[in-house]
């Protein structure tokens, strides 16, 4: 993976914006942009090239996965789970999950923090 730089410029609140717009594809790259983050968690805007991935890793989060445009491929445990533009999957914390893109696709990533 040859990641790019992360931006970490929240979007203003109470403003619409495209999505999709918020950050673009590089070639050879996986882009990200951090949305909002806060005490209860982050929301993260991925884009992928064809071919590009996030290695296997475990998160002590659990996350709620949105593809936004493209396709994905996800190792979830022992599990591969292929999702599409407008389809969502949960990635449970503390269980070993990888990221490939099957073509370029971008995805909304939303990790929740455990409440105490």
């Amino acid at each position: 993976m040859n990641a790019k730089s992360r931006d970490t410029s929240q979007v203003p609140h109470a403003e619409s914006f495209d999505l999709c717009g918020l950050v673009d594809f590089a070639t050879g790259s996986v882009v990200s942009r951090t949305l909002l983050e806060n005490d209860a968690g982050t929301i993260t805007l991925f884009s992928f090239d064809k071919g590009q991935g996030l290695s296997e890793h475990t998160a002590p989060f659990d996350a709620f996965v949105q593809i936004v445009e493209g396709t994905g491929e996800f190792r979830i445990g022992e599990k591969t789970v292929i999702a599409k533009q407008g389809e969502i999957l949960v990635m449970p914390a503390n269980v070993s999950h990888a990221v490939k893109a099957r073509e370029r696709f971008k995805m909304l990533l939303t990790m929740l923090r455990p409440g105490e």
